[in-house]
């Protein structure tokens, strides 16, 4: 049988771009049911293009029994998967510093950002932040994300290290003995101090006179992830902006900001940076700096940055509320089933086995608009939360809006209203869709009448004898299938697995359209033969 992954965020994104739009706003303002349908028809077009190019490239598939993770059956199952794991107590509401694309306006997960990373260049920047506690010293600090600067709250050392302590220009500073290179000119050294000496001490940060700092109290901090490979051995702390600032806020108690919102503009509390936009805002800070007198100098760093994996904007980190599934408890499952399936190559299998091993919980929401819609109605008045796992159930829910469910998706979807089990209050859906690798993996449920009262055809086809696809998809198909397998039968949906590279350019590149070196299909059959 052969499919079409159709969901998520690389359809819309191609619409986007047919259409000249260019943000979340701008789809909102074209019409959410024009842009859902515009989503379709791409879908319904390319899909039999891909049709028609795979029968001449000779395979053999039930071509009118085709599936598409956009039909109402496919969003049933992934919704049955979804109540399952409320149920097991797995689904949770996370606030967790995210990787954030602002062009496309969403968080993305772990398994997204795997392949994601690209050797960028960017500006990064030394400063000489003033302690607070003696007259004409200062810290060395280093970043390579000026935008985060807005948000300091803390600065972290290690405690163990040891510190410099020098005077250069007047000015006593202090960086780690390690990295003393950084330094421009010649300097005189006063002395030395432990990490932990200077943790405790107050200092002014860069970005004090904005009015969202008006309350934060800026100190020293140990950490024991800050390295001396590069910087100054003086980790700026963003709690608001990187996960693991984050983390360390939590255990520390420190202050949280977050300065940009859903499209990457810095909101109300910033000051004159307000209404800028991330991308924007490196030169202006530098400027900014270097009137405050704590710019120490500039430095070109090359240094591999993680992109959208769909539209390659450059990722930032931003503070949001995520719908999660925990993963501890399926993990010991995932991996005894994965070790049962024969990988091709061996290899394969101790990558999956790694991925299972580190994986961290799924984070499974998307702050988009074409996709599965996911079925969490969360009650306002008394807390009550409904996790609807089929359209008959949501039919039984409903108090409104069923008269114009055209289709299990956006927007049509979000005019159903259900009654809260609880309360009888009226619940509306919110408004997140999933990640589009619920869609794929659920496909060995939904294609097979899972659900139907009468498994026979499921129970003959499933598990898979063999599946095929590339390497990458060890973190991504592979895995949210297993994920799903085990979940709902405690078991692999599949038995024989092959995987294969990326096919390269005659530079060594792999092929791509967006990087105008993929051979076409058709310009291929046409000069070879489709044989």
């Amino acid at each position: 049988q052969n499919g079409f992954d159709c969901q998520g965020l690389w359809v819309e994104v191609e619409v986007e771009k047919d259409l000249g739009l260019n943000s979340k706003r701008d789809i909102l303002a074209y019409g959410l049911d024009n842009f859902s349908r515009k989503c379709r028809e791409r879908v319904e077009k390319y899909s039999a293009i891909q049709a028609e190019q795979s029968i001449r490239l000779g395979q053999w598939m039930e071509w009118d029994n085709s599936y598409f993770t956009m039909a109402d059956t496919n969003i049933e199952h992934i919704w049955h998967f979804l109540k399952t794991c409320y149920e097991k107590g797995w689904l949770y509401l996370g606030h967790r510093s995210m990787p954030w694309c602002v062009r496309c306006g969403t968080s993305l997960s772990q398994h997204e950002l795997i392949d994601s990373y690209r050797e960028l260049e960017h500006t990064s920047v030394f400063m000489k932040l003033p302690l607070l506690d003696a007259d004409g010293e200062r810290l060395m600090v280093w970043t390579t994300t000026p935008w985060t600067l807005t948000s300091n709250t803390a600065c972290a050392v290690h405690p163990e290290f040891t510190y410099a302590k020098v005077r250069q220009n007047g000015e006593v500073l202090y960086l780690s003995e390690g990295t003393l290179s950084c330094l421009s000119g010649e300097y005189e050294r006063l002395g030395q101090v432990t990490g932990a000496d200077l943790v405790g001490r107050p200092y002014r940060g860069p970005f004090y006179d904005l009015p969202a700092q008006a309350d934060v109290e800026t100190r020293i901090v140990a950490w024991d992830l800050v390295g001396e490979e590069e910087g100054t051995g003086v980790v700026h702390i963003a709690p608001g902006c990187g996960a693991e600032d984050f983390d360390l806020s939590k255990e520390l108690g420190l202050s949280v900001l977050v300065p940009i919102d859903d499209n990457g503009t810095f909101v109300d509390g910033f000051g004159w940076l307000t209404g800028q936009h991330v991308q924007s805002v490196a030169q202006p800070i530098f400027d900014d700096l270097e009137k405050k007198g704590v710019l120490y100098r500039l430095e070109d760093y090359a240094h591999r940055y993680p992109v959208c994996w769909r539209c390659s904007e450059e990722l930032v980190f931003r503070l949001v509320d995520e719908w999660f599934i925990r993963s501890d408890e399926v993990r010991p499952a995932m991996v005894r089933e994965a070790a049962k399936v024969r990988w091709i190559p061996e290899h394969a299998g101790k990558r999956m086995e790694d991925w299972l091993n580190n994986m961290g919980d799924w984070c499974i929401s998307r702050k988009r608009f074409w996709g599965l819609p996911l079925p969490f109605y969360p009650c306002q008045q008394c807390g009550e939360m409904t996790v609807v796992g089929s359209r008959s159930e949501l039919e039984k829910l409903a108090c409104s809006g069923l008269d114009q469910l055209q289709e299990l998706q956006r927007p049509w979807i979000d005019a159903v209203k259900i009654a809260c089990p609880k309360c009888s209050a009226t619940v509306t859906r919110l408004e997140d869709v999933g990640d589009c690798w619920l869609d794929a993996g659920i496909i060995p449920f939904s294609t097979l009448g899972y659900l139907s009262d009468d498994r026979s055809y499921w129970e003959k086809w499933f598990p898979a004898e063999f599946i095929t696809e590339m390497r990458e998809q060890i973190r991504l198909w592979f895995y949210s299938m297993l994920f799903m397998g085990v979940t709902l039968e405690e078991r692999t949906p599949y038995l024989n697995v092959l995987t294969y590279e990326k096919m390269n350019d005659e530079h060594g590149k792999p092929m791509h359209k967006s990087h105008g070196n993929a051979i076409w299909f058709d310009d291929a059959a046409e000069r070879m033969g489709a044989d």
